[in-house]
């Protein structure tokens, strides 16, 4: 029993605890504001309640400037502009979710969690791109795929092992970023401060107590391997003893 206490411990230390990977917070709020704005009559009141449960979160990964910026156009009831300043809210979030991918590059499990968030703030995004230009959100939605791909694969026990292609990454990276930057009309892609003890998915992947373990990673599984194998070899030693008694 104390052997598989002091096995198991590792695991809960070094996990995350993410959420769900293909749900990104802040684009869920910026579809509940857009529904309360697009109505028949603008809902200021709902979207300002959509948009404050994020301000925190933007005033931590990007400084309190584009939070009271859009908190002042809600209070001048200026709906083009609010909208418009959620767009390069998004934009910036992707910008900061590739940017900690490319930080750490060899992180696969951290890191197709990060692209699937990424991903989920361009769907918020996609029917604005593809309302004006439809070759752009596919030529997006592409590159997407390809960042994925471009993690690699670290395979199960050394089956299904793919090579990490970092070029590959950068391009994708690139191309996504330049066409939603250009897209969108901002000045730049710079998306604030971080700190070292921030992770790089922001508060929902802050270590907790609510980890979990991601068996994706085959170094999370060779705890578990070892804990089988000693439990066999306790139930064959008990047996055995049993026999020759």
């Amino acid at each position: 029993m104390l052997l598989v206490c002091c096995l198991l411990a590792p695991i809960s230390v070094q996990a995350y605890s993410y959420g769900d990977p293909n749900e990104e917070p802040l684009a869920e709020a910026y579809k509940k504001m857009a529904a309360e704005l697009n109505g028949a009559s603008p809902n200021f009141a709902g979207a300002k309640g959509a948009f404050d449960p994020m301000k925190q979160e933007l005033d931590m990964h990007m400084g309190p400037e584009p939070a009271q910026t859009v908190l002042t156009h809600l209070e001048e009831k200026d709906k083009q502009a609010v909208l418009s300043d959620m767009h390069k809210i998004l934009v910036l979030n992707i910008a900061r979710r590739m940017a900690s991918i490319a930080a750490d590059f060899e992180n696969y499990s951290q890191n197709k969690t990060l692209i699937a968030k990424a991903n989920a703030t361009y769907e918020a995004l996609s029917p604005t791109v593809k309302q004006t230009d439809a070759a752009l959100d596919e030529k997006i939605r592409k590159e997407f795929n390809n960042a994925l791909t471009s993690l690699g694969n670290p395979g199960l026990f050394g089956v299904g092992i793919k090579e990490a292609d970092k070029d590959l990454f950068e391009s994708s990276r690139g191309t996504i970023l330049n066409s939603l930057q250009d897209r969108f009309k901002l000045a730049s892609l710079e998306v604030g401060h971080f700190t070292d003890s921030d992770s790089p998915g922001g508060q929902a992947e802050q270590r907790d107590g609510n980890r979990t373990t991601d068996l994706s990673d085959p170094r999370n599984w060779i705890p578990l391997v070892i804990i089988v194998l000693a439990l066999v070899g306790v139930v064959a030693y008990t047996m055995r003893k049993r026999k020759r008694a």
